[in-house]
C-alpha cells in the first residue's frame, strides 16, 4: 500500500502534458493508494479559485485516508525532536506527521520532498522520491 504525499500531487496537477500522471500510474501499478488529511488540507489551501477548490474537493472526497491515532501525535513530535537533537531539521512538523502515518501503517511513502529523506535518517521510513 502506498501513501502519496502532497509534493507528488502538486507535480501531477501542474503537468499539462500528462506524462507525470502516467509515470505515477506506472509507479502505483494497481496498489492501493492512501492520503493523509494533511494532503487534503495542503491541496485545498493552494486552490487558485473557487472552480479549482470545487474540483479538488470533489476529487479528494473520493480518496482513501489514513487517520492518526492518539499516539501518532507524540510519535511525530518525537521524530522532530530526535532530528533536532542530531542537528537536523525539517521544514514542517507536518512532514513528521505524514512520515509517522506511513510508519504506523507500514506504507511505502511516495514523495518529492527532501524532508522525508532527512526523517529516514532517524526512522526506518520506507520511501521513494518521485522525481519525474
Amino acid at each position: 500500500m502506498l501513501l502519496i504525499d502532497t509534493s507528488v500531487w502538486i507535480t501531477v496537477f501542474r503537468d499539462r502534458s500528462g506524462q507525470v500522471r502516467q509515470q505515477l500510474e506506472a509507479l502505483i501499478n494497481d496498489r492501493q493508494v492512501f492520503l493523509t488529511r494533511f494532503t487534503q488540507l495542503e491541496l485545498l489551501q493552494g486552490s487558485l479559485n473557487e472552480k479549482e477548490w470545487n474540483l479538488l474537493s470533489t476529487y479528494l472526497e473520493t480518496q482513501d485516508y489514513i487517520e492518526p491515532t492518539n499516539q501518532s501525535w507524540e510519535s511525530a513530535a518525537r521524530i522532530y525532536y530526535d532530528l533536532r537533537r542530531q542537528g537536523m531539521t525539517v521544514r514542517s512538523p507536518i512532514d513528521c506527521c505524514i512520515a509517522q502515518a506511513a510508519l504506523e501503517n507500514n506504507f511505502l511513502l511516495i514523495h518529492n520532498d527532501r524532508d522525508f529523506e532527512t526523517i529516514a535518517k532517524v526512522r526506518s521510513l520506507q520511501h521513494v522520491r518521485f522525481q519525474p
